[in-house]
């Protein structure tokens, strides 16, 4: 089994590879940009990792701050952040639940793949944890702001097959009253050798049997989008 915490502490450049070739159909960003509009708002990407949707979401934002708890993801998120053409960025290592923002202090949380740790690394604690999590979020939104969560629906399959692990959070999610939708965001890779490479180094063995053999191949991801109703005061 892959040790996940262990990837986000030493293997951020190659965890960054990997999520390169996520949602070749560009299907995420209208499908956020569906949810609300982003220009010129005050962001939060918690659990920004490698500053994927940091740097997808950062330009016409008003600013945007990246928070994780792996400063080595941060290495690379601020490699990648540098490179656009806006200064409108932070970054700053921190727990979900100890958020360093003043109260109500932005537009937009985004959490992508991130919140469900919460969940899979605090056993039979998670249901506090999330808990936790959810209010120090609520603190930091403005009123009518925003909360959307990404999770995965499930890697390698065609239609959407939530992790077991994850169904609880889920359910609890639906129970709050988060309205939700999913897309297709599929890997797609320069070559075999590459997606063997990178999809076992992930998601393990057992995963290399989905690819697609084709002369780029293909690992089919389903990914689940959650949105809170405006916060209120």
């Amino acid at each position: 089994m892959v040790d996940h915490q262990l990837v986000y502490q030493e293997e951020a450049d190659r965890y960054h590879r990997l999520i390169e070739r996520e949602d070749f159909q560009a299907n995420l960003l209208p499908a956020i940009q569906k949810i609300t509009p982003l220009a010129e708002l005050d962001l939060l990407d918690l659990g920004a990792g490698t500053g994927r949707l940091a740097g997808m979401l950062g330009p016409g934002a008003r600013r945007i701050c990246a928070l994780d708890a792996s400063p080595h993801m941060l290495t690379v998120a601020l490699e990648q952040l540098r490179r656009l053409p806006e200064k409108n960025w932070l970054t700053a290592a921190a727990d979900h639940r100890a958020i360093p923002l003043p109260t109500a202090s932005v537009d937009v949380v985004i959490s992508g793949w991130s919140i469900c740790y919460l969940v899979v690394w605090q056993g039979k604690g998670w249901k506090s944890a999330l808990a936790d999590g959810l209010a120090e979020i609520k603190r930091v939104i403005r009123p009518g702001g925003k909360l959307i969560i990404i999770e995965t629906l499930g890697t390698g399959v065609l239609e959407p097959q939530p992790p077991e692990k994850l169904q609880g959070y889920f359910d609890t999610l639906d129970d709050l009253g988060f309205q939700r939708s999913w897309i297709r965001t599929d890997y797609k890779f320069r070559n075999l050798e590459e997606a063997i490479e990178l999809v076992g180094f992930f998601f393990g063995e057992e995963m290399l049997s989905k690819i697609s053999r084709e002369p780029e191949p293909i690992l089919p991801e389903c990914t689940g989008i959650w949105w809170s109703q405006e916060v209120q005061p």
